[in-house]
């Protein structure tokens, strides 16, 4: 048996709550809830959680997500950027001693964490597990899988856009640095796509719940560094390596000046990388 009672929000409740507080959805802040709680277990069943485990949560909303953490002994550390869902979940989870609701951006910039959120976390190993704003996607993201190591992995739902980012392949118009930085340091897998009316208000695009596992190991040490060079060469993806990088250098096994960057393999960015520091 759970610890602690899995209530489920209906679309009902949901306005419910918004509308006792006089709030709306806000499109500034990415809100579009999960309706369906079949699909809120599922990628809860994917994030693999347990009771005891430190969870962190961007945009709990309501808290339909939270509740089913919660229900399953995890400690939940939510990032609430919108003042009136903050009063809501401070007062729905004041008596809970699972629950650590940190009012603000998740993030202090596009490298770092916010203060708070870092101090919630402790500093153990969590999981980030969320329907994540559109917006605050891809810098959520890069930066956990980038500069936090103790994050054992992503399991989010995200604009399917960004999925096929993650997931792409080289040659595909989609593979670029987010791509590089994702597989270099996590197991990549799709796990589900939503249609647009598993949400309300329905989003004008086709999400995509996936899971990101942490490697034991990264494949390059410093993943910053290769993502800051990677990103130079995709700003510049039309153009031929030599062209950017220059000519008259040494090329690694299988790597041609005339190749550019988004044919290449991600070993073959990794050498390239290591050729240049």
């Amino acid at each position: 048996m759970p610890p602690y009672p899995r209530p489920v929000q209906t679309l009902a409740d949901i306005k419910a709550i918004l509308e006792s507080r006089g709030l709306a959805p806000q499109k500034m802040f990415g809100q579009n809830f999960l309706l369906d709680h079949n699909l809120i277990r599922k990628l809860v069943d994917a994030a693999g959680v347990q009771a005891g485990d430190t969870v962190l949560e961007v945009g709990p909303g309501t808290g339909a997500l939270t509740e089913e953490l919660i229900a399953r002994g995890c400690r939940v550390v939510a990032a609430e950027i919108d003042r009136g869902l903050s009063q809501h979940l401070r007062e729905h989870f004041r008596d809970n001693p699972l629950f650590t609701l940190v009012e603000g951006d998740c993030l202090a910039n596009k490298r770092t964490l916010a203060p708070a959120v870092v101090e919630a976390l402790g500093p153990g190993p969590f999981s980030l597990v969320s329907n994540l704003p559109y917006g605050a996607a891809t810098p959520v993201m890069s930066v956990l899988l980038t500069d936090y190591s103790q994050c054992r992995g992503l399991f989010v739902t995200i604009q399917r856009e960004v999925a096929d980012r993650l997931a792409a392949k080289p040659g595909s118009k989609d593979y670029g640095t987010l791509s590089v930085v994702a597989q270099v340091t996590a197991e990549v897998h799709m796990v589900a796509k939503l249609p647009p009316e598993c949400f309300w208000p329905r989003p004008d695009v086709t999400s995509s719940m996936i899971s990101l596992t942490r490697r034991d190991r990264p494949l390059v040490e410093d993943v910053r560094g290769l993502g800051d060079f990677v990103q130079g060469l995709f700003e510049k993806r039309r153009k031929q390596l030599g062209a950017v990088l220059g000519r008259e250098r040494s090329w690694p096994a299988g790597v041609q000046p005339t190749d550019r960057a988004e044919a290449l393999s991600l070993d073959q960015l990794i050498a390239l990388y290591r050729g240049t520091t």
